[in-house]
């Protein structure tokens, strides 16, 4: 019947608010908010692991309860009148203690409830406020909370303010921890992305560079991946070519495709041991056998150079020699003259 007033009073006021302006109208879905708030998450959290503490002292209880009546039920026959009402008593009044701390725990005024009123009270205050304000900003008519007991049909998502309510929410917990000139950066930021999403032309423009930038990332990785592949193949390769080479260096992969395929053949045998010889005859020097032939060179070069040095100082001692002797005979000539 509330509801039914309520929806009576609210078409009443906007078919009236209509005939003036367009009505403004936002909801939040207050359960949504409150997940998203970190400190009422571990809260609750820590409330979980008490009522499955109670939980547990609840099935204590009862078994030991169930007990008290399976030995009543065993030991009947064997008890007179006034000790199975005893036992009756007994039971019922732990049943009774039982129910009681049920209530006391789980009950519509119970702990489990008072404590989480206790524990959302705070932050629903918080939020109340910042949605009036929001309201006030964004001029707001009719601001509803989705999941309370007020039933609607139907709801445009862009008139779902629940994220907003978050931002908002979070700001003024980091506005404590801000200074002046940090606090008077975070709202003209906040005021530019309230006028921004005020704007539909830009929140289209935004969610199609946004596709994009996800559209040019994806292809990116595409690509990333396919260098990868290509440089994985292309080492890969160059790996078995390697094993290739140095396999026919030693001969052991023809040698092996021989005794497979023709231990029983002979002649296809020395034919393929004659190939190998030939192959490993012609096979591309390494860089180091190339290495060590140009050193090889590079000293013959050397020892002739030498060789031929050694010879011609020799030659010229010889001609000294000679035209020193030459020179000595001439002057004895002379002197016997």
């Amino acid at each position: 019947m509330k509801k039914l007033l309520f929806i009576i009073a609210f078409t009443s006021l906007t078919s009236f608010a209509q005939t003036a302006r367009g009505v403004k109208i936002g909801y939040i879905d207050m359960e949504y908010i409150l997940e998203k708030v970190p400190d009422y998450a571990n809260a609750l959290n820590q409330l979980e692991q008490k009522a499955q503490k109670w939980k547990q002292e609840i099935e204590v209880k009862r078994n030991e309860i169930d007990k008290l009546k399976d030995v009543l039920k065993t030991e009947r026959v064997l008890l007179t009148r006034e000790l199975i009402e005893e036992r009756e008593q007994e039971i019922a009044f732990a049943e009774t203690e039982l129910l009681d701390y049920q209530e006391k725990r789980f009950g519509p005024k119970g702990d489990l409830i008072v404590q989480k009123s206790v524990l959302v009270k705070p932050i629903q205050d918080q939020i109340f406020t910042i949605i009036q304000d929001v309201a006030e900003q964004r001029k707001y008519d009719f601001i509803f909370d989705k999941s309370s007991d007020l039933t609607m049909l139907f709801a445009a998502q862009r008139y779902d303010i629940s994220d907003f309510v978050v931002r908002k929410l979070s700001a003024s917990q980091k506005r404590e921890e801000m200074t002046k000139k940090q606090l008077k950066a975070q709202e003209a930021k906040e005021a530019l992305e309230e006028a921004l999403e005020d704007n539909p032309e830009y929140t289209e423009r935004q969610k199609l560079l946004e596709e994009r930038k996800a559209a040019r990332e994806k292809l990116i990785e595409e690509r990333k991946q396919a260098m990868e592949k290509k440089k994985a193949e292309a080492t890969e390769k160059r790996n078995k070519m390697i094993e290739e080479r140095n396999a026919k260096k030693s001969g052991t992969v023809i040698e092996n495709k021989s005794s497979e395929e023709n231990k029983n053949n002979p002649d296809e045998v020395e034919k393929n041991v004659k190939t190998t010889e030939k192959e490993n005859t012609i096979t591309k020097p390494t860089a180091a056998e190339i290495r060590q032939k140009a050193i090889d060179d590079r000293n013959k070069k050397l020892e002739d150079r030498k060789k031929a040095l050694d010879e011609k100082k020799k030659k010229i001692a010889e001609d000294r020699e000679a035209a020193k002797k030459a020179k000595e005979q001439k002057t004895e000539t002379e002197n016997k003259d």
